[in-house]
């Protein structure tokens, strides 16, 4: 087989792999990134003279060279973009998007205009038979299910966190409910994106036959509620809000420190309790697992809320670094609650090397970023250009990758589909 012609170095174990991308914001294109990490060539189909909305996701940093969101720094490495004003009623458009998908092992958008666009499952799969089609949206394709209506509506991150339930679970009784930040919802759906495309993929790879993947972000989310809906089906009771004192075992919470910061400490389990009480010294004789931790009663009962009181004034007359250092040293899960300013400094970081600098192909910037994760010990990641600017690539894929000549290019150009 003749060996494909890429533009990304090769590295990871994706090398080789080509990914087309349409769509703007997060899911989708954080997807795609997650696999350019490992190797991938991504190719991020933008429209000429706007590009992807992510770009001026606030806040943006502005330099003499140009202006990109910090979020676009972080989250758009890796990537080649394309400008193409992505409308298959143009011939010209039709031919290069089809050949780009001939040309393709993925392609992967969360437009929710495809029909109108012109672009249809079943033409992609008859040019590329092989290829792997993924579709993410807020609620997902009737084709898979789901009543018309819904499936088209639109969606953001707390719109999916909200339909699922996942919001019931965040906050405090007495307070708002919130959506969790940053876009817990829209990385979520990426990631199952992700999976969802590795394995068809693989399916792909094995049998020579592409498919369509559906990701709808409420369901995404709703499949990380744990035991949420197994519990409210056997009629045993509500899951606990996160912010409640109504918890099922102690102590679990964020405690306040003498410095004025937060400490999350978790002692699961009637082992680790009782090494939790030997690094506060308090007496398990006064205190015993069964009367305070055991379940929801024993942490509800006046013993329990006694315990828990002395746990708060312990805390509050500690430093967050003394209680963090006490509770490691007896292996009690704890940890002081980190701005990025501190994990930008912390050693278990730093050791690891989760921060990579790179240059802002937008606004020429050298920043420094979070880098590759997971840690692979045969084939790992890399970064090996920060986030492009708008339609930095389009010339090299349709000349190298697609076979066009600088005439057909310019032709393009001044047509203004490119």
């Amino acid at each position: 087989m003749k060996k494909r012609t890429t533009l990304v170095p090769e590295y990871g174990p994706l090398a080789g792999m080509r990914i087309v991308g349409t769509g703007s914001l997060i899911a989708m294109p954080f997807a795609a990134t997650m696999m350019a990490d490992f190797g991938a060539e991504v190719i991020q189909i933008e429209r000429p003279g706007v590009g992807d909305t992510y770009r001026s996701f606030p806040p943006v940093v502005s330099t003499e060279k140009g202006s990109a969101s910090s979020s676009w720094i972080q989250d758009a490495r890796n990537r080649l973009s394309l400008t193409l004003e992505l409308d298959l009623r143009d011939p010209d458009v039709k031919e290069i998007f089809l050949k780009l998908i001939a040309e393709s092992d993925i392609y992967i958008e969360n437009m929710v205009w495809l029909e109108k666009l012109g672009i249809r499952d079943e033409e992609l799969l008859s040019v590329n038979p092989r290829l792997v089609i993924v579709h993410i949206s807020g609620f997902g394709h009737a084709e898979f299910g789901g009543l018309p209506e819904i499936c088209d509506q639109a969606s953001y991150d707390m719109i999916g966190q909200a339909f699922s339930g996942y919001v019931l679970y965040n906050g405090y009784e007495d307070r708002p409910l919130i959506a969790v930040k940053p876009s817990l919802n829209d990385y979520v759906t990426g990631l199952f994106a992700m999976f969802g495309m590795l394995i068809a993929y693989i399916s792909a790879r094995d049998t020579g036959k592409g498919q369509v993947v559906d990701v709808a972000q409420f369901e995404a989310q709703a499949r990380i509620m744990r035991d949420n809906f197994t519990t409210s089906f056997l009629g045993l009771g509500e899951v606990t809000r996160c912010g409640t004192k109504a918890r099922s075992f102690q102590p679990w919470d964020m405690f306040s420190s003498a410095d004025g910061r937060y400490v999350a400490i978790g002692a699961f389990g009637k082992n680790v309790y009782e090494r939790f009480l030997e690094a506060v010294g308090m007496d398990a004789g006064q205190f015993p697992y069964e009367l305070v931790s055991k379940d929801r009663q024993a942490v509800a009962s006046p013993l329990g809320q006694m315990f828990d009181r002395q746990v708060v004034d312990w805390c509050a007359a500690r430093t967050a670094e003394e209680i963090q250092d006490i509770m490691r040293a007896h292996r009690v899960p704890c940890s002081c609650v980190n701005d990025a300013g501190a994990c930008l400094k912390n050693e278990q970081f730093l050791s690891r090397g989760d921060f990579e600098s790179y240059v802002d192909q937008t606004t020429g910037l050298d920043v420094t970023a979070f880098g590759i994760a997971p840690k692979l010990s045969g084939t790992p990641g890399r970064i090996w250009r920060g986030g492009p600017s708008l339609g930095q690539d389009t010339e090299a894929i349709l000349s190298r990758i697609l076979g066009y000549d600088s005439l057909s290019i310019e032709r393009f150009r001044a047509k203004g589909i490119i």
